[in-house]
């Protein structure tokens, strides 16, 4: 069972790899065998973690991608096709959020965090589509969606939207793409402790949000491996328009 997970001969690309769970991603799939693209706006940070995953006897480039251009968007994935080949497996990881009550949020807040997590992943997706029909091969594309595209929390209306959008968008693309050999899954976490919101989460607001959560803690990076490597791999190649939750059975909680 170990060879159906294994990545080698794919070459993945992970948005929004500079920091938190892309940057997790980024690692584990290059420990699997992939060579990987971390592609983020802070080349800095992506250079650094290329450096890292090289030393670890991985492969990795580093490029510069701002997902809500499309012309960044294809200009990076043509500069990893000509040195790498073509991308197929693409891990649409960018995202914000905005924590403005919904009577608050202005409009520029709206469309910064709509444009990166849903038309971001759309214009991805779409690039990486076109060049997979073109090139005549298969592949997987996985969205990081959210428990918040199937229940709400206050103050999260932009990003709520936009995860839910997201998840739809899988499904759609599933059922296009599917006679491509074009696989489209998401994932949905729910709270997982990155270094964005570990203080959060130390706080007395914080720690309350976890006892609502059934295994009374919050996820770690690696608790998404499972299914992180699951759909990049052969090992879910009759899965496509699935999303698989990895929350603590956070959803399962009582209202």
């Amino acid at each position: 069972m170990s060879t159906s997970f294994d990545l080698s001969g794919e070459v993945a690309l992970v948005t929004g790899a500079s920091s938190g769970l892309g940057r997790h991603f980024a690692q584990t799939l290059a420990s699997a065998g992939a060579r990987v693209v971390v592609a983020a706006r802070r080349r800095q940070r992506l250079q650094a973690l290329a450096a890292q995953i090289e030393s670890e006897g991985g492969h990795a480039l580093a490029l510069s991608m701002d997902v809500t251009e499309a012309e960044s968007v294809a200009e990076a994935f043509a500069t990893a096709q000509d040195k790498l080949g073509p991308v197929t497996v693409v891990v649409n990881n960018a995202g914000v959020i905005s924590a403005d009550a919904a009577l608050e949020v202005k409009e520029r807040d709206w469309d910064r965090v709509v444009n990166t997590n849903l038309k971001g992943a759309w214009l991805v997706a779409q690039e990486a589509a076109r060049r997979l029909v073109a090139a005549g091969v298969g592949g997987s594309i996985i969205n990081i969606a959210s428990i918040l595209a199937v229940r709400v929390a206050g103050h999260t209306a932009p990003y709520a939207a936009s995860k839910a959008g997201l998840m739809h968008l899988t499904r759609v693309l599933a059922l296009e793409w599917a006679r491509h050999g074009i696989r489209v899954n998401a994932i949905a976490p729910g709270y997982v402790e990155t270094e964005l919101n570990r203080e959060f989460f130390a706080t007395p607001t914080g720690q309350a949000m976890i006892k609502r959560i059934p295994q009374r803690r919050l996820g770690k990076p690696e608790d998404l491996d499972g299914a992180l490597l699951l759909l990049a791999s052969d090992a879910s190649r009759y899965m496509t328009g699935s999303t698989i939750v990895v929350d603590g059975g956070h959803l399962q909680s009582t209202l």
